[in-house]
C-alpha cells in the first residue's frame, strides 16, 4: 500500500520525443522534469507539467507542496531564492524572497548579562524574521505563471487536508528535534504522537495549514501579509516576547534582482546575487579552477581535493569579509568575480600545503544544518527553474502558529549578530552582514542554471547551510570536468572548507588514504556524514536525466 511504502527520493520525468538536439522554445515536446527531495512534492510539480503548465507553474506547485510535506526544511514561514531561465527570450531572472529583520530588531536583544546569547537567535520568537516565501511564490506566479493559484496550490491543499505519509527524512528530522519540540506544544501537537515520534508511513494531517493554503489560493498573498494569517503570526510572536509585528508583514516585498552571470568551460553560469553569497562564491571558485586542467587530475584524489579546499578557503574568507544585503552594503562583486582576482588566487595556492586563516581572501589582494531544500524544474519549452527554500535550521524557530498551522523560520541567526562568534554553522561575518531593521541576512543558497549555448545543460542547487556552496560546486565540476552522469555527480563523496573554523570536512565515504594525504598537507580533516543535499537535472546529448540526492534519506540532513 502506497502510504506504507518506504520513501525513496524520486524523479518523475517524461521521455523527450523528438529528433535532433535539445529543442528550443519553439519545438514543443512531450517532456518535463521535476527533481526534489520529496516524492510527494515532486508529484505535485509533475502533475502541473502534465496539465500543460510551464516550469514556473510546476515550481510553485512543488514549493507549496514542500511547505506541507516538509516543514522541517521550508514552508510558508520561511523564504528563499528562485533563478528562472526564459527559453523564449533567452533571458535569466533572479527573485529574492529572503526573510527580512523586523523593524524593532536590535543586536542588544540577543545579549544577556553583557554576553552573547546565541540561543535567542535560534529558538523562539526573537529568532523569527519576516517570512518571504508566500510573497515570492505569488510574485513568480504573477509574472511567469500560466495557471491559476487554485490549480497550482491544489496538491498542497490535498496533502495538508487529507494527510500524507511520514517519510524517512522528515521522521529523522522529528526524531532529532523531539526533545526541543516538547517545549513547543503547538509544534509537538502536529509532529509528535503522544510525545513519541510517529512511525514511517503514518499519516500527518494538518487541517489548519490546509485552510491557510485555501485562503492563499483564493485571496492571494494579501491574506498572508495583511489579513487574518498575518494577525495570527503577529499575535503569536508578540505573545512569546518577539518583535515581529503586523506592520513588518504588511511592508514585506520580494525583489527582482539581476542574476549573477559567469562563464566556465564555454558554458554560461546563471546564479543568485547577494543577499545570497552562494552565487559570488561559486563564480569566484569556478574562475580559479578554470585555470587548471582538472580532468588531468585523478578524480577525488588528494591533489584534486586539496586544490578545491584551498579555493574554497579564499571564497569563504571573502564571504565573511564583504558580503551582505545589497540594499545596505556595496560588495566588490566585480572584483571578486574577475579573471585578475582568480589568477591572483591561483598564484597563492600551493600544491604541497595549506596556510593559516589570515592568508586567505581579498584583504591581501593588491590589484546555513539545515532546514533547507532545493528543487530543479525543466519544462517542454526549455524553460528552467532552480529554487532553494529555507526556514534556516530544522523546523526553524520551533514556533508553530496554531490557527494557520505555519512553522516560523529562525533566519535571524544568519546575521552576524556577534561578529567574534560564529552562527550555528560556524560562519563568521562583520559589519556587511550586521543586524539592521528591514535588512536581509546573508545566505548560502545557490540555485544555479548552466547553459550550453542558449539551452539549459545543468539545473542544480543544494541544501545544507554553507555546505550548499561546496556541494553545488562539486556537482558542477563532476559533470563538466569529469563527465559523470547526474546520479554519479550527485552521489559522489564531497568535501567542504569554509575558512573558519580551520577544519576540512570530508564525507566518511572518502578513501582513507586520501584523508591521510590531505592531513600531510596540513589540513585538519574532520569526517561528517553529509556535505550538502543536491538536486540536479542534466541535459546531455538530447537526453534528460535527473538525480535526487539520497543523503537526506540515508543519513539525514544535519543541523
Amino acid at each position: 500500500m502506497f502510504f506504507r511504502r518506504k520513501f525513496q527520493p524520486i524523479i518523475f520525468f517524461f521521455l523527450f520525443l523528438f529528433v535532433g538536439p535539445f529543442p528550443s522554445y519553439a519545438q514543443r515536446t512531450l517532456s518535463g522534469m521535476v527533481v526534489a527531495d520529496s516524492e510527494l512534492a515532486t508529484r505535485a510539480g509533475t502533475e502541473i507539467l502534465n496539465r500543460g503548465g510551464n516550469a514556473v507553474d510546476a515550481a510553485i506547485a512543488t514549493a507549496f507542496a514542500l511547505a506541507v510535506v516538509d516543514q522541517a526544511s521550508s514552508g510558508l514561514g520561511g523564504g528563499g531564492f528562485m533563478v528562472i531561465y526564459d527559453a523564449k527570450d533567452h533571458r535569466a531572472h533572479a527573485l529574492d524572497f529572503r526573510e527580512t529583520a523586523p523593524e524593532a530588531a536590535r543586536t542588544e536583544l540577543y545579549v544577556k548579562g553583557g554576553k552573547p546569547f546565541p540561543s535567542l537567535s535560534l529558538t523562539g520568537a526573537l529568532a523569527v524574521a519576516v517570512p518571504g516565501e508566500v510573497a515570492g511564490l505569488m510574485e513568480a506566479m504573477k509574472r511567469f505563471g500560466t495557471m491559476p493559484p487554485q490549480v497550482l496550490i491544489a496538491p498542497a491543499i490535498r496533502y495538508a487536508s487529507e494527510g500524507f505519509p511520514l517519510d524517512a527524512a522528515l521522521r529523522f528530522a522529528i526524531e532529532r528535534q523531539r526533545s526541543t519540540m516538547k517545549r513547543f506544544p503547538d509544534l509537538a501537537r502536529v509532529f509528535l504522537a503522544k510525545d513519541e515520534v510517529p512511525a514511517e508511513g503514518e499519516l500527518i494531517r494538518q487541517p489548519e495549514l490546509g485552510e491557510t493554503l485555501k485562503a492563499i489560493a483564493s485571496q492571494g498573498a494579501e491574506v498572508f501579509y495583511q489579513g487574518w494569517i498575518a494577525q495570527a503570526i503577529a499575535e503569536t510572536v508578540k505573545k512569546e516576547s518577539g518583535v515581529l509585528t503586523l506592520d513588518d508583514l504588511k511592508s514585506y516585498k520580494p525583489v527582482w534582482r539581476e542574476p549573477l552571470i559567469g562563464h566556465y568551460r564555454k558554458r554560461t553560469v546563471i546564479t543568485m546575487p547577494p543577499p545570497s553569497s552562494g552565487g559570488i562564491a561559486l563564480i569566484e571558485m569556478l574562475n580559479v579552477l578554470e585555470g587548471h586542467q582538472l580532468n588531468q587530475l585523478q578524480y577525488n584524489s588528494a591533489t584534486y581535493l586539496h586544490l578545491l579546499a584551498e579555493t574554497m578557503k579564499h571564497a569563504f574568507a571573502d564571504r565573511a569579509q564583504y558580503l551582505g544585503d545589497p540594499d545596505f552594503v556595496k560588495a566588490p562583486v566585480s572584483t571578486l568575480t574577475s579573471a585578475d582576482y582568480a589568477a591572483w588566487i591561483r598564484g597563492r595556492i600551493s600544491s604541497a600545503k595549506t596556510h593559516p586563516a589570515k592568508y586567505y581572501g581579498l584583504v591581501n589582494f593588491k590589484g546555513e544544518q539545515g532546514g533547507t531544500t532545493h528543487f530543479s524544474v525543466l519544462d517542454r519549452f526549455g524553460n528552467a527553474v532552480a529554487c532553494t527554500l529555507s526556514v534556516n535550521t530544522r523546523f526553524g524557530s520551533k514556533m508553530l502558529v496554531p490557527r494557520p498551522g505555519i512553522v516560523l523560520n529562525n533566519t535571524m541567526d544568519d546575521f552576524s549578530i556577534h561578529p567574534n562568534s560564529g552562527n550555528i554553522y560556524g560562519l563568521i561575518g562583520n559589519e556587511a552582514n550586521s543586524l539592521q531593521p528591514k535588512k536581509r541576512p546573508l545566505s548560502s543558497m545557490t540555485p544555479t542554471i548552466i547553459l550550453r549555448g542558449d539551452r539549459p545543460e545543468l539545473i542544480v542547487g543544494a541544501a545544507g547551510g554553507p555546505r550548499i556552496i561546496s556541494a553545488t560546486l562539486q556537482t558542477i565540476l563532476n559533470v563538466l570536468d569529469f563527465n559523470l552522469s547526474a546520479k554519479e555527480a550527485v552521489e559522489s563523496p564531497r568535501i567542504h572548507h569554509q575558512w573558519i573554523p580551520e577544519d576540512l570536512m570530508v564525507e566518511a565515504t572518502l578513501a582513507p588514504e586520501t584523508k591521510k594525504s590531505l592531513e600531510r598537507r596540513g589540513h585538519a580533516v574532520r569526517e561528517r556524514g553529509t556535505v550538502g543535499v543536491v538536486q540536479a537535472i542534466l541535459l546531455k546529448r538530447s537526453k534528460v536525466t535527473g538525480a535526487a540526492d539520497p543523503r537526506k534519506t540515508e543519513r539525514g540532513l544535519p543541523e
